[in-house]
């Protein structure tokens, strides 16, 4: 929940700059995560977390709109499979780092969090505002105006589209993957070996996704891309917890799949749909949605888990849903081949 807190922090790159938000976000949140590692209890570390999180959820929301904002419109869905590989791959070396030093403590774990932010001033050093936006910026608005970064009247109603969407994505993807590694090993007696090997094959798969989704966003458009490959992690989360013990490791592997396909159709339409304005602010409500999907999906997902005592239930109650849902992407303009801001009147970018 500490991640609501990444609205502000990302709507403040429309006024401040992507790249003094995106630098001191990073900054700020590495190093209270390294902070972390120091905890004298654990509600220290909690309380220590919930800082940090915001921090780093906005960096990465912030580094999607840059990635949209310097890249042409060929090269926009490419983009963000780019950072979406990048995230992946940061998030999966504290996991196989766990896994090849067993026992490995905590505070070890989160301490690690001290080399990426080493190489913060470097990358730092090496980043650009994009142009769009600094053009945008370059002349001082009139002494009666003031500049603004909220969400025009008449982007509101496809924003909360796709907050619902979004809110959709994380609502099936947090459970379904919180729970499945409790659920293999305690329900359906797999060995702790056999999810390992799955969370290793993940990283081919999720890449062979990126590659996929950039196709399809490109070749097939954004909406149908992401409609068919959101009902996909549905369907897979459902096949997760309702075929037999191989299925587990299968359905983790066909959602990691889908959630790659996801993202670069869903990050490009994000990006493509706001003007330079206020497309940072818009990436902050997004993130939100997303939080609060996932927390909405874990607390219904373990409240039927607990009273019925199904797993398998449990799993098609966040499934369904969100398949359907899919379906509302049909009420959102298509994006593929339009330049950012291309629909925006002059001088209200």
């Amino acid at each position: 929940m500490g991640s609501l807190a990444a609205l502000p922090l990302a709507a403040l790159a429309d006024r401040a700059g992507r790249r003094r938000v995106i630098t001191g976000c990073a900054i700020a949140g590495l190093a209270l995560t390294a902070g972390a590692a120091l905890s004298p209890a654990f509600w220290w570390f909690v309380l220590i977390l919930a800082l940090a999180r915001p921090l780093l959820s906005a960096t990465n929301a912030v580094a999607l709109v840059v990635g949209a904002e310097v890249s042409a419109m060929e090269h926009r869905a490419r983009a963000v499979s780019v950072i979406g590989a990048a995230y992946a791959v940061g998030a999966g070396v504290p996991v196989l780092l766990r896994a090849a030093f067993e026992g490995v403590g905590f505070r070890i774990l989160f301490g690690l969090a001290l080399l990426p932010l080493a190489l913060i001033p470097f990358a730092a050093a090496r980043l650009r505002e994009p142009e769009r936006y600094a053009a945008l910026h370059r002349e001082p608005p009139p002494a009666t105006s003031r500049m603004r970064s909220r969400i025009p009247p008449g982007r509101r109603a496809r924003l909360v589209l796709l907050g619902l969407l979004t809110a959709a994505a994380g609502f099936v993807s947090g459970p379904a993957n919180t729970f499945a590694f409790y659920f293999a090993e305690e329900v359906r007696n797999l060995q702790p070996s056999a999810m390992a090997l799955s969370v290793l094959a993940a990283g081919p798969v999720g890449l062979a996704g990126l590659l996929v989704g950039r196709w399809a966003a490109d070749v097939l458009g954004r909406r149908v891309s992401a409609a068919v490959s959101l009902a996909g992690i549905g369907v897979a989360a459902f096949f997760t917890y309702n075929v037999g013990g191989a299925g587990v490791a299968i359905g983790y592997l066909l959602g990691m799949f889908a959630a790659s396909v996801y993202t670069p159709a869903s990050g490009a339409l994000s990006a493509e749909l706001f003007p330079t304005s206020c497309r940072s602010t818009a990436a902050g409500w997004l993130t939100v949605a997303g939080v609060l999907g996932a927390v909405g999906g874990l607390a219904l997902f373990g409240f039927l888990a607990d009273e019925l005592g199904s797993f398998e239930t449990a799993a098609a109650s966040i499934a369904i849903p969100v398949i359907l849902i899919s379906l509302l992407y049909a009420a959102l303009p298509e994006t593929k081949g339009v330049e950012l801001d291309s629909d925006v009147p002059a001088g209200a970018l």
